[in-house]
């Protein structure tokens, strides 16, 4: 139906049974939605099928406060023996241990740069002889903290680390103060074989409602996919007001009369609305996230802003692609912004926890610089040290690319003639 209602005479229709014999109608739908589930598969299932496998250098923080004299015929406190074991150990390179003060620890678990710590107190050797003894008051304790605000699965596998090493330190501990008591009874005995407490705490403590550190990458996923969403939607509302293209809803089909426009101004006319109506998107987003669900956020003004800047240039992103690629413009946003922005963002599983591959990626993938941002507004008191300097810093790379890219595309186009094709006005 045209946009005055007539229907025009279109002739004899084809079968659907017909069509579904020819080869070539099946070929490319066939090859393309292969190649898109498997790439898919590979790419989503490839980056947190086995963290444990691809593990290494997880960065963990490692304070030896024990001011505690040597034991007898030591050269060192067990302050330091429980350091440098651990330091040599390293976990068979699964872990990064940072010897740090208990307040430079602290410090890095607020400024999203340690997975956790393990915490060794000013009296643990003292605490440690007195079980030899009859002085004892309470068994010699590690503290294991853990830092919720990287994700729940990165906190996780921090917090086993140091549990085991925490517990490994017990029974090299328990054989030599097994030695210094040889007349223990057997009770004694089997408090020394193992006689440290392991104890954990959270070190960097979240707020009820921030999704046990996962709100960042869900408000993170929900900014791309409001740019990519709303870039394209716009662009195809676009297309279809300047006549470039067809709206089909159902059964209503109209055609408008092409406004004769090349592509460098409809690219500018997009990019320019997109700034505009993002606004609004971004808006609506934090009052969805912060004032219905109730979302833990704080710089209220600052997330907006930064908010804006993110989606916008995601925004600015697809527009240039779309411009450049056309058809398959939406496809190429896709993978750019989402398919291989997911597995390689570090938000859900630690880059030091997925293939090399993601983290190669990791360094210039839009979601992993967006969410950085957004970890550290959300959870890191808007530290600029936690990843926000260097997400504002990829945010304007990431726009000024867009803008060069997209308008260096639409000039070439227009200045080789490659005018858009046009439906004849309705």
């Amino acid at each position: 139906m045209t946009a005055d209602g007539a229907t025009p005479d279109t002739g004899p229709q084809a079968r659907a049974g017909a069509l579904l014999r020819h080869p070539k109608l099946w070929l490319m739908p066939t090859v393309l939605t292969g190649l898109l589930a498997l790439l898919l598969s590979l790419l989503y299932m490839g980056g947190i099928v086995s963290p444990q496998r691809d593990l290494h250098d997880l960065p963990i923080a490692l304070v030896n406060a024990d001011r505690g004299k040597p034991l007898p015929g030591q050269k060192e406190n067990l302050g330091t023996q429980i350091t440098r074991a651990v330091v040599a150990d390293g976990v068979a390179g699964k872990a990064e241990w940072r010897t740090l003060t208990l307040r430079q620890a602290q410090d890095e678990l607020g400024s999203d740069k340690v997975y956790g710590a393990l915490v060794i107190p000013s009296g643990f050797t003292d605490s440690a002889a007195a079980l030899t003894t009859t002085r004892a008051t309470a068994r010699p304790t590690l503290t294991v903290l853990t830092n919720p605000a990287k994700g729940s699965l990165g906190s996780s596998l921090a917090s086993q680390i140091t549990t085991a090493a925490a517990h490994q330190a017990s029974l090299t501990i328990g054989k030599q103060l097994t030695g210094e008591a040889p007349n223990a009874d057997s009770t004694r005995k089997l408090l020394l074989a193992d006689p440290v407490s392991v104890t954990t705490q959270v070190g960097h403590p979240l707020g009820n409602h921030s999704g046990l550190g996962l709100s960042a990458f869900y408000y993170t996923l929900l900014l791309v996919l409001a740019g990519f969403m709303g870039g394209n939607v716009l662009s195809n509302g676009v297309d279809t007001g300047l006549g470039y293209a067809d709206n089909e809803i159902g059964p209503w089909h109209t055609r408008r009369p092409t406004v004769p426009i090349n592509r460098t101004q409809t690219l500018l006319l997009k990019m320019a609305m997109t700034a505009g109506i993002t606004v609004i998107s971004v808006s609506l987003v934090m009052l969805a996230c912060v004032g219905i669900l109730g979302m833990d956020a704080t710089h209220l003004p600052l997330l907006w802003i930064y908010s804006y800047c993110a989606v916008l240039t995601v925004g600015l992103g697809v527009q240039a692609i779309n411009a450049a690629f056309g058809g398959i413009g939406q496809l190429v946003s896709m993978f750019v912004f989402i398919v291989l922005g997911l597995p390689s963002s570090g938000a859900t599983v630690p880059l030091q926890a997925v293939p090399g591959f993601y983290r190669f990626l990791s360094h210039f993938e839009p979601m992993r610089q967006l969410s950085d941002g957004v970890r550290a507004i959300l959870y890191f008191d808007a530290r600029s040290d936690a990843g926000l300097a260097r997400a504002w810093t990829m945010i304007a790379i990431g726009a000024l690319l867009a803008l060069l890219f997209g308008f260096a595309m639409t000039a070439y186009y227009d200045r080789k003639g490659h005018k858009r094709l046009t439906p004849q006005p309705a």
